[in-house]
């Protein structure tokens, strides 16, 4: 595994990070959970990925990485770097989303005792709400590191304006944003511009999630919507309505690129996504450890050649093709 400095700081992460958004549930196979936590770790993916909502049951993603971190790699913990977040829908009432100071720290606070850790490596703002000042975030976000119970803090998802607010106020306590998470894919280039930019400019590492967009870039729709696919459950992220046939066809066209490479898809897309110098990790979801050593794959060919960046550019550049 090759490992990359997160912006300003002496942490290495690996380039790519398992996100334990889906599959890792009660509605899930723990076995094939702990299958795929444990292969992640035996090939160097040492940064896992929570939030406190993850499931389905919210928690219960959380839970189970519990169980399996104290039953299997109770003595890896120093080797580990565990994430989690706070900001979406939790539990019901108002102090139950958000990002006020008392959601943020009541979150951290359920996290850790739902993985049975002391701390988290980092912990997440999950977004930016609209309606809480940034500072009372920021500082709820300080007031973790001071307590001891994450090591060090992120922003996930911030406008640009409230991105620089956040970056701004936790330097000034000495206190600066290690990781940036941003939703970045071949679908996907919004954040590439500005969010990057501050990113880069503040010293903060910079961490995508969904680089497959929702798995339109593994190849699995280019036939159609598979039946127990994301886009086929009507609580998916990704909407029947968003496997529209310009987004098919454009995934069909850089298969053949990425043939060309010796790759698949979604070992390319990846590579795309970290070839981007700013980016220290991809965060990936799987299903199977068959799929987590195909992704792990992507990373023995990371360079493009600018022919074949111009290539895959002219497919996506298609205003019906971006999200």
């Amino acid at each position: 595994m090759d490992y990359k400095y997160c912006g300003r700081s002496g942490i290495q992460l690996p380039r790519l990070s398992l996100g334990l958004w889906h599959n890792f549930g009660d509605t899930d196979n723990f076995q094939t959970a702990t299958a795929m936590i444990l292969r992640a770790f035996d090939a160097g993916i040492v940064h896992f990925d929570l939030a406190n909502n993850y499931g389905p049951a919210p928690g219960s993603a959380e839970s189970n990485f519990g169980k399996i971190l104290h039953t299997h790699l109770q003595g890896h913990r120093d080797e580990l770097f565990i994430a989690s977040k706070a900001g979406h829908d939790m539990w019901p009432g108002p102090y139950g989303t958000g990002s006020s100071r008392k959601n943020i720290i009541a979150s951290c606070d359920q996290s850790l005792r739902r993985c049975g850790l002391d701390y988290f490596d980092v912990f997440y703002s999950h977004r930016y709400d609209g309606v809480t000042p940034v500072e009372e975030t920021m500082d709820a976000l300080i007031q973790l590191v001071r307590q001891g119970k994450a090591l060090y803090v992120g922003i996930s998802k911030y406008p640009p304006r409230e991105q620089q607010l956040a970056y701004d106020i936790l330097l000034q306590a000495h206190v600066p944003c290690l990781l940036s998470q941003y939703r970045h894919s071949l679908f996907d280039r919004k954040a590439q511009a500005e969010n990057f930019k501050l990113a880069a400019c503040a010293g903060s590492g910079i961490i995508c999630f969904s680089p497959l967009a929702q798995g339109l870039l593994s190849g699995k729709y280019n036939q159609g919507i598979p039946p127990q696919s994301r886009a086929a459950r009507s609580t998916g992220f990704l909407q029947p309505a968003q496997v529209t046939e310009e987004r098919v066809e454009a995934a069909r066209q850089l298969a053949l690129i990425a043939e060309q490479r010796g790759q698949t898809l979604a070992q390319m897309a990846l590579a795309w996504a970290l070839h981007d110098e700013r980016v220290t990790s991809c965060i990936i979801g799987t299903s199977s450890v068959r799929q987590l050593d195909s992704n792990l794959e992507a990373l023995s060919n990371l360079h493009f050649s600018d022919d074949e960046l111009a290539a895959i550019e002219q497919i996506v550049s298609a205003p019906s093709i971006s999200f």
